[in-house]
């Protein structure tokens, strides 16, 4: 009956302590899309490593989770002209990601067709990476 009991509590504290470590890397990426709009290349370095060496995530890991008023990382940087931070996130990510199709079923080479932003460093970087 003992060990039910301590095993139940076991389940209980890492269950419990899962949920605590998916709020916390929440509370990690909240200032993510602040810092490529301001194109800040430094401090998004800083945060993605952070980031890895507190959840073990890679920027592969959580890029698709974190929308920027309805635009990936990579496409906010487009919209926002943020080119040093852009460029970093293009370079960061997998090649095999950067052809994925993202939430609306656009790859990001389709979506800077699209949008008109053929001329764009950032997606200079992208043609360059695929």
């Amino acid at each position: 009956m003992l060990k039910i009991v301590k095993t139940s509590l076991v389940i209980a504290a890492t269950l419990g302590v899962s949920g605590m470590a998916q709020a916390d890397v929440n509370e990690a990426l909240a200032n993510i899309c602040t810092i490529v709009q301001a194109d800040d290349k430094g401090e998004l370095r800083k945060k993605m490593r952070s980031v890895e060496s507190d959840y073990r995530l890679k920027l592969k890991d959580y890029y698709s989770g974190v929308s920027c008023n309805g635009n990936s990382l990579i496409r906010t940087a487009m919209l926002s002209n943020a080119v040093e931070a852009g460029s970093l996130l293009v370079k960061k990510m997998p090649k095999s990601d950067l052809s994925a199709p993202e939430t609306d079923g656009k790859t990001l080479q389709a979506w800077v067709s699209e949008n008109g932003f053929e001329g764009n460093e950032i997606a200079t970087v992208l043609s360059g990476r695929l």
